[in-house]
């Protein structure tokens, strides 16, 4: 590919940062505004929050058919749909019925899909290998610094009395026009069959194959559903309540508490892939940064009175930013044509992770919130999501080294 091409490419995936953004800002906003869409939606808090967990149904069988299209179609078309199907499933939240908020949580999980799959891909069309980490790295802090947004941002804003229509009308307008910006400015594919004939030879589900034949790929999957689980699940959905009801903490120190994990990954990201870039070795970064995020756990649990809540919450931010090593373990892993499709697999088993610890911790915590002791309700909760990063570490060390001085050694 010509370095003209490169420069195009480069371009456009600073666009699919705009819809990554907003992929994040809408993913993680429902958690400061629990009260209000309970209303709205006429129902209660726990059934809320199931709805609001249909998100990942979709997100993550659709990251399966978000890795096909970007390798059989491209990007152009593949982005402009999935930021498209984002943007109608944020309007839906405007209708207020069940029905329609289950619909739109589902639409927005498939639309979301398309995101970082995307971003990825023109990231790899556009970046060299050596800065490949990084700038998958600085993709995912911009999806948090999104889902920063989503808590520091929109939860004052609801709190000073903004209603929630409002928020879900602009989000749904603005996504719908990045989804239009990105079809006219990403490139056109046929320049490029050249990189990509293998992929275009293989079936439809070929590409599928490869990937997920590979033990290294599930491997990947599992580390980073297990490290991702905590902030999409409790920082993003559960911690405000947590943090009100067992820590006594006020709406508007809750929702901060709980959005500087996101703000930790806005630095953690790029930080650890720059590590993980320069030192030319993926699993040593990979194990420190679980280890951080065990250690701030462990300074809420044991010595709250150490750092504040806030510090805590941002350092486990920063740690967990080591989540996004994986994502650059299976590119490197897997062969060239299977780009799209590699990454939709460990969306796919990520985000499927998720979605089976989402249900068990709701029911063993989630439900049980306010109704038992609150300090060792929420200790406990916390055990819950260190047995998860003690597990991944271990599964890292089956890890295949995949680093720039491990691919030398080669």
């Amino acid at each position: 590919m010509n370095d003209s091409l490169k420069k195009l490419y480069i371009i456009a995936w600073v666009f699919g940062l705009v819809f990554y953004f907003l992929d994040y800002v809408i993913r993680s906003a429902p958690a400061v505004m629990l009260p209000q869409l309970a209303s709205h939606f006429n129902t209660n808090n726990l059934e809320l929050v199931w709805m609001i967990g249909t998100y990942y149904y979709t997100y993550s069988t659709c990251s399966l058919l978000a890795g096909i299209a970007l390798d059989k179609f491209g990007g152009k078309k593949s982005l402009f749909i999935g930021t498209l199907i984002l943007g109608i499933g944020a309007l839906l939240f405007l209708i207020s019925s069940q029905f329609a908020g289950i619909s739109g949580r589902l639409l927005q999980g498939a639309g979301c899909a398309f995101a970082f799959p995307g971003c990825v891909y023109l990231a790899s069309k556009g970046f060299s290998s050596k800065s490949l980490a990084t700038a998958i790295g600085f993709t995912q802090c911009l999806g948090m610094l999104g889902g920063a947004s989503g808590q520091f941002v929109v939860g004052p804003l609801v709190e000073s009395g903004m209603n929630i229509n409002t928020f879900w009308l602009w989000s749904g307008i603005f996504t719908i026009i990045t989804a239009f910006a990105l079809y006219f400015v990403i490139p056109k594919e046929n320049s490029d069959k050249e990189s990509d004939g293998n992929s275009k030879k293989l079936g439809y589900l070929e590409t599928y194959k490869i990937v997920f034949k590979n033990p290294q790929s599930w491997l990947c999957g599992l580390i980073s559903g297990l490290l991702f689980a905590p902030t999409t699940i409790f920082a993003m959905t559960w911690a405000v309540a947590f943090f009100e009801k067992d820590k006594q903490f006020v709406f508007h120190d809750a929702a901060v508490t709980s959005g500087m994990v996101a703000f930790g990954w806005v630095f953690g990201c790029p930080l650890l892939g720059f590590i993980t870039d320069k030192i030319g070795k993926r699993k040593p970064v990979l194990v420190g940064g679980a280890v951080l995020m065990i250690v701030s756990l462990l300074q809420l649990i044991f010595l709250p009175d150490l750092f504040s809540a806030k510090i805590s919450m941002f350092i486990l931010g920063i740690g967990s930013g080591a989540a996004m090593i994986p994502y650059s373990v299976i590119k490197e892993t897997n062969p060239d044509y299977v780009k799209g499709s590699s990454t939709g697999a460990i969306n796919f088993i990520t985000f499927g992770v998720t979605t089976l610890l989402s249900p068990v911790f709701s029911h063993y915590f989630g439900k049980s919130l306010g109704l038992s002791d609150a300090n060792s309700h929420f200790q406990n909760s916390l055990f819950f999501w260190i047995g998860g990063i003690v597990l991944a570490i271990l599964i890292s060390f089956l890890l295949r080294e995949t680093g720039s001085k491990a691919q030398k050694a080669i």
